[in-house]
C-alpha cells in the first residue's frame, strides 16, 4: 500500500515552512500587545516573537486568522478568512520568517479583494513588518 507520504518527492534545499493554527486566545492577545502591526488595503497583520517556553517543531510558523463583525455576517467573515488562509498557504510557507508569530485580520474589502491584490498586500505587510524571509524577487506576486 503506498501512501502520499511515500510516493511524494522531498524537497531538498527548500525552505518551505509549515503552517500550523495558534491555538489560544491569550496568543492572540500577546501578539496584538506587541504592537507590531502593519495595515493594508486587503488586511492588517500583527506579528511578535514566539515565546522561550513554547514547544513547536522547527520550521513551523504559527498563523491566527481574525474577522469581526464590522466587515459583514457570518458569510463574508467566513470567505475573508478562506482568502487569508489560502494567501498564508501561497506566500508565507517559503516568505515567512521563522520564529515570529501572526495575526491577520480581515478588513472590510478582504471578501471582495482581488486575490493577487491580496498576496500583494500580505508581501508589503511582512516587509514593513520586517518579517520577510527573503526579499521579493519577481517572480511571485
Amino acid at each position: 500500500m503506498t501512501t502520499a507520504e511515500a510516493t511524494t518527492p522531498d524537497r531538498v534545499g527548500s525552505t518551505i515552512s509549515t503552517i500550523a493554527r495558534l491555538p489560544k486566545r491569550r496568543d492572540f492577545l500577546r501578539i496584538a500587545a506587541a504592537k507590531r502591526r502593519c495595515a493594508q488595503p486587503g488586511l492588517v497583520l500583527q506579528t511578535a516573537p514566539v515565546p522561550k517556553d513554547t514547544s513547536i517543531a522547527p520550521g513551523t510558523i504559527r498563523v491566527g486568522l481574525t474577522a469581526t463583525r464590522k466587515i459583514g455576517g457570518a458569510v463574508i467573515r467566513n470567505r475573508a478568512r478562506r482568502r487569508l488562509r489560502a494567501a498564508v498557504r501561497d506566500i508565507m510557507t517559503d516568505r515567512a520568517k521563522n520564529g515570529l508569530d501572526y495575526v491577520l485580520i480581515a478588513r472590510a474589502g478582504t471578501a471582495e479583494r482581488d486575490y493577487r491584490a491580496l498576496q500583494k498586500d500580505l508581501v508589503a505587510a511582512l516587509d514593513r513588518c520586517d518579517a520577510l524571509a527573503q526579499k521579493e524577487d519577481n517572480t511571485r506576486p
